[in-house]
């Protein structure tokens, strides 16, 4: 019999917030944290905009000696980690720590920390590089820090499948904890890719969009006028845990984990299959993993990352999985407002489906102001609104086809 998982704690950091409980209301009203980039001069750049994170700190969670050897996303990463096991009343020194896991997901991992350590060694020449490049700059960075300072000896896992990374990470947890591999996990995606090299070779891809004069409308998924995506950076950090394990220490439960599916559309680096096939084959897989019927799922948090093509695909797929309920399921892509966070977004969308299950409210995707005829779902344009669920699905896809999609609901009886 597989064991249940459950999620007792969040945590995040992003272009609207480095806390939860600022975030979520900012989201429901639909503000946005897309900006004109000021950590470094973009003025030259195809594209100038991204959702950058301004008011992040460390203090209080690392001191200042050690922050030196962390790269930003593994700070993003660090922070709304132990935040998210502050919000679940977790005590490591009273766990079984050889059964707690931290798997996490990053795209591309210390991408700043590269491009500094290039420059000084272009410019003072080889034996300036910092000895701690390496240990800054790994994808698993961010997974051997948090295990290093809650002293955990269970799995220790990166998952880089691009921008599915966070929900695939997270995937896997919810299977390791159902296999009784481990009791309690501390799992979602961290990313700061918000560089120099990052943004140009994203914007040399044409990825990018290109809405230089009005920032904050640049992000529009599924509207007529969206020309690519707009890069962010972040983390959205979860606490999983065994049901039994989670009741018998007291923990609030904000909601339960119900199905998993990932696919890989083995068709081309970059382009999803037009489709949206084998898209539409994780959500089926996810559904069937959960014991879901499509009817039953209220809210679609969408991939829906502003791009041509992603977004035709992902629409043609839920239309496909879901068929006459297709009409009547909530959907958004809160990307309108965060820009995309590649690796991470999958932890922070889960985030937001669970908020919506507790809250009975469904973000909006903002900038929606003109339909591409192709995309003639319920986008929840512009405006929150009241909604009672009791199951979320969210979606994360991925260069290289990778696609994941995870089912969330509450809490079942029994």
């Amino acid at each position: 019999m597989k064991r249940r998982v459950v999620v007792t704690g969040l945590g995040a950091a992003t272009s609207l917030g480095c806390r939860v409980e600022e975030l979520w209301p900012r989201i429901v009203k639909g503000e946005s944290g897309v900006g004109t980039i000021k950590r470094f001069d973009a003025s030259q750049f195809r594209s100038r905009i991204g959702g950058e994170i301004i008011d992040f700190s460390t203090e209080g969670y690392v001191e200042a000696k050690e922050v030196k050897k962390f790269d930003r996303f593994v700070q993003y990463a660090f922070v709304s980690g132990v935040d998210a096991v502050k919000d679940a009343g977790l005590d490591f020194a009273r766990e079984n720590r050889d059964r707690c896991a931290v798997i996490l997901g990053s795209g591309i991992g210390g991408l700043e920390t590269i491009e500094v350590q290039h420059d000084r060694l272009l410019e003072k020449g080889p034996d300036k590089v910092s000895a701690f490049t390496i240990p800054k700059l790994i994808g698993n960075a961010a997974s051997a820090q948090l295990s290093i300072h809650y002293g955990l000896h269970g799995p220790n896992q990166v998952i880089v499948t691009a921008c599915a990374s966070a929900t695939n990470a997270m995937g896997d947890v919810f299977k390791m904890i159902q296999r009784g591999e481990a009791d309690v996990a501390l799992t979602g995606g961290s990313e700061a890719a918000l560089t120099p090299i990052g943004l140009s070779a994203f914007a040399s891809m044409r990825a990018l969009s290109e809405r230089n004069d009005d920032p904050q409308a640049a992000s529009r998924p599924f509207d007529r006028g969206r020309d690519g995506f707009v890069l962010a950076e972040g983390a959205g950090m979860l606490v999983f845990e065994e049901y039994e394990h989670a009741k018998a220490r007291g923990a609030r439960i904000y909601a339960e984990l119900y199905g998993y599916g990932v696919t890989c559309d083995g068709g081309h680096i970059t382009a999803p299959d037009k489709d949206g096939t084998y898209a539409g084959r994780a959500m089926q897989m996810a559904l069937s993993d959960a014991g879901v019927d499509p009817a039953e799922v209220g809210y679609i948090n969408a991939h829906g990352t502003s791009t041509p093509l992603g977004d035709i695909a992902e629409t043609t797929a839920v239309k496909t999985v879901f068929k006459e309920h297709a009409k009547t399921v909530s959907i958004s892509s809160t990307k309108s407002q965060l820009g995309h966070l590649l690796g991470a977004s999958g932890g922070v969308e889960l985030i937001f489906c669970i908020l919506a299950l507790r809250d009975g409210v469904i973000p909006p995707t903002i900038n929606l102001v003109d339909p591409d005829p192709a995309c003639d779902l319920d986008y929840t344009p512009n405006v929150a609104r009241e909604r009672k669920i009791s199951a979320a699905m969210t979606n994360s896809f991925g260069f290289g086809g990778h696609n994941g999609s995870l089912i969330v609901g509450k809490p079942r009886n029994g």
